[in-house]
């Protein structure tokens, strides 16, 4: 018999639904019903693509022994870490403070009152390496509340004021400037694998919003080091098993340092700044493979991730089923593969793709199958025979049962798609790919938005979810909407982006010391406030609003939005010298404010007057850090900065300003390509 979750919008939560836990949604019911049989509340937080948590879901969840044990003691919650990253945050936070590392299925024990006082991630059905299992953490929770309540709130009572005192010193301060910038590219020089690209050592994450900031600064200043980094592990991620080779798009991260063998769930997140930086590579240096990897990443997620409803979906599960008729799910099944597999299907090509993508008989994963990659190797091979066998190839791995995918969409990951998609469709002359961004862009309106421009965070089947949105979801669909207004020229979408960014100053900021917050004044109250600066997975939601604001603020000259970005950024002041690995975003967004960030604007006497989109482009194509552009007829009320704006000698016109400074008008798109660094 289904249980609570059966009606819930979440794939992860209704993947348990079927559970013979008693388990509750994140709800306010939840903890009274804790309080009324007076027994503590097991909390267990996890994500639809995440392996582990399938694994302690079919050990634990799905035992019918286990399971009552878990009813008769506690009051069992689930929550979905990408509908409510708020809770995720704050007892995330909880774990790391107590144990020093954290991840995810998410285990943690509160007092009725929603307070923590034990912690764990993952715990077998039996004991081992040093392990307690998941039976053994229960008896040893529920004795202690049995038998040591006055401990149990001692211990909770601690962690929520050690909490409290994490709080972020932030006491405003001004923007980065050169030497805090100089600081954190020396920072990412000194942790900069040269041999293999990237950061640091295994596991290793693909860095995109440090290669943001590290072409962006190249552009700024021209420094050689900063573009080699970037080009360098863009290459060899694209060149690695973290790149499907076959279909386009990247997995999670690699759990070698050479970029071999990767996590192999797909993220909407990852690949939408992927896309992104590849095509933003590609315009700083026209190099092949760039263009070629944000194209197939971007066509990855239209084919693969876009729902009937236009938005995209959040992932796409690392495990399948291995197809042995066994019904066992195995990571990485769909992606891998062997000798034998490439001969039944190729034939006398087996040996030519087993060179190309370097399979081999050991194997460069587990039981002897490859994951197939890139590498560097002499000689030339035919293009259009490898075209073949990659077509051949992708044919035969979509007749092997596919990963699931969790449908559900994120507001925040569908901004990053929205930017990613309008840009690259722009960049290489795709239609498709900027209707495609429209079509998420029109879903977030219609669906998320109510009619106060309060964001709801996810959505399903074209049903909102009852979460509200957070900073992230604020920031990033801004930043989605005003690429959008570049790329389109249509002047609603920065309306929108404005109507988002006046609840960033509303509801999310503190307007003493310009930190931000993740939840909004009025969202629901947790044991702490959760406000990270740092970027994870993606843009923390504190550097993606600087970012929006700073753009919005260059397009209609709204000192509010510009002295509420530079204030956001003072965090970015301390924490890049530092830190840099963990607020990429943030330096990005500096070096925007550094160069101005320069206002464009493009006006022409006709929708299709040639020299119009010509102007268009070359500012669309200039790499100056957070340039906007606005395009329009003459004496258009689309956008601010075409006010007063006329042709020039009856043709179309490019004007460029920043810092209250304007260039000449300009007819020439090779005088618009200089200013603007392209």
């Amino acid at each position: 018999m289904p249980n609570r979750l059966a009606h819930e919008t979440s794939p992860y939560l209704l993947q348990h639904a079927d559970n013979p836990v008693d388990w509750w949604p994140w709800s306010e019911a939840a903890f009274a019903e804790a309080r009324q049989r007076d027994v503590p509340v097991h909390l267990s937080v996890g994500y639809s693509s995440c392996h582990w948590c399938h694994v302690l879901a079919a050990e634990s969840f799905e035992d019918e022994a286990v399971a009552a044990y878990m009813n008769a003691h506690f009051v069992n919650i689930k929550v979905d870490r990408e509908e409510r990253p708020d809770v995720d945050a704050v007892y995330m936070e909880a774990v790391q403070a107590a144990t020093g590392q954290g991840g995810w299925p998410m285990t943690v024990f509160l007092t009725p009152d929603a307070e923590p006082f034990y912690f764990g991630t993952y715990f077998p059905p039996a004991p081992r390496h040093g392990m307690p299992s998941f039976r053994q953490v229960l008896e040893g929770v529920r004795a202690a509340w049995s038998d040591r309540r006055d401990e149990v709130a001692e211990v909770a009572g601690k962690i929520v004021r050690d909490l409290a005192e994490r709080e972020i010193s932030h006491q405003g301060g001004r923007p980065p400037g050169e030497q805090e910038v100089a600081q954190a590219l020396l920072g990412l020089t000194r942790e900069y694998d040269p041999q293999r690209g990237g950061f640091g050592g295994a596991p290793k994450f693909p860095p995109s919003m440090v290669v943001e900031f590290l072409l962006r600064h190249h552009a700024r200043t021209g420094s050689e080091g900063a573009l080699q980094m970037a080009t360098d592990t863009c290459e060899r991620m694209a060149r690695g098993g973290l790149y499907d080779q076959l279909g386009g798009g990247f997995a999670r991260y690699s759990v070698d340092r050479d970029w071999v063998v990767p996590h192999f769930e797909k993220m909407l997140y990852d690949n939408a700044l992927l896309c992104r930086v590849y095509a933003h590579l590609w315009r700083a240096t026209g190099s092949e493979l760039a263009r070629r990897v944000a194209l197939e990443t971007a066509d990855f997620m239209v084919r693969e991730l876009r729902t009937a409803e236009g938005g995209f979906a959040s992932a796409l599960d690392a495990d399948s089923d291995d197809g042995t008729g066994t019904g066992k799910h195995v990571e990485g099944a769909y992606y891998v593969w062997t000798p034998a597999q490439l001969g039944e299907v190729l034939g006398e090509d087996a040996d030519l793709a087993a060179q190309y993508f370097g399979v081999t008989e050991e194997g460069t994963f587990e039981h002897g199958q490859s994951v197939l990659q890139l590498p560097q190797q002499e000689g030339v091979f035919d293009a259009e025979r490898i075209e073949s066998v990659r077509r051949r190839l992708l044919a035969a791995r979509e007749a092997r049962p596919a990963p699931g995918r969790d449908d559900k969409v994120v507001a925040a990951w569908n901004g990053l798609a929205v930017a990613a998609l309008a840009e690259t469709g722009a960049y290489f002359d795709r239609p498709d790919l900027v209707e495609a961004a429209v079509g998420a862009a029109d879903l977030l309106v219609r669906l998320h938005l109510d009619d106060h421009a309060r964001l709801a965070r996810t959505s399903r089947d074209g049903r909102v979810g009852a979460n509200a949105g957070v900073l992230e979801d604020y920031g990033d669909v801004a930043e989605g909407f005003l690429a959008l207004a570049s790329v389109t020229g249509e002047g609603v979408w920065l309306e929108f982006a404005g109507l988002l960014l006046d609840h960033v100053l509303a509801r999310f900021g503190d307007p003493e010391t310009g930190a931000l917050y993740d939840t909004a004044s009025d969202a629901e109250q947790l044991i702490r406030r959760p406000q990270d600066p740092t970027d994870n997975a993606t843009p923390s939601g504190w550097t993606a609003a600087a970012g929006a604001l700073l753009g919005y603020a260059a397009h209609t000259g709204s000192e509010p939005h510009r002295t509420a970005a530079e204030g956001a950024l003072g965090i970015v002041r301390t924490l890049g010298p530092r830190v840099p690995r963990f607020v990429g975003w943030g330096l990005a967004v500096a070096e925007a404010l550094l160069d101005g960030p320069r206002e464009v604007a493009i006006v022409g006497p006709e929708p299709a007057d040639e020299r119009t989109t010509a102007l268009h482009r070359t500012a669309l194509l200039g790499t100056a850090p957070g340039a906007v552009v606005a395009l329009g007829m003459v004496e258009s009320d689309e956008f601010p900065l075409l006010a007063g704006r006329p042709l020039v000698g009856g043709e179309a016109a490019a004007y460029v300003c920043r810092n209250f400074t304007c260039d000449a008008p300009t007819t020439d798109p090779e005088r618009l390509k200089s200013a603007l660094g392209g």
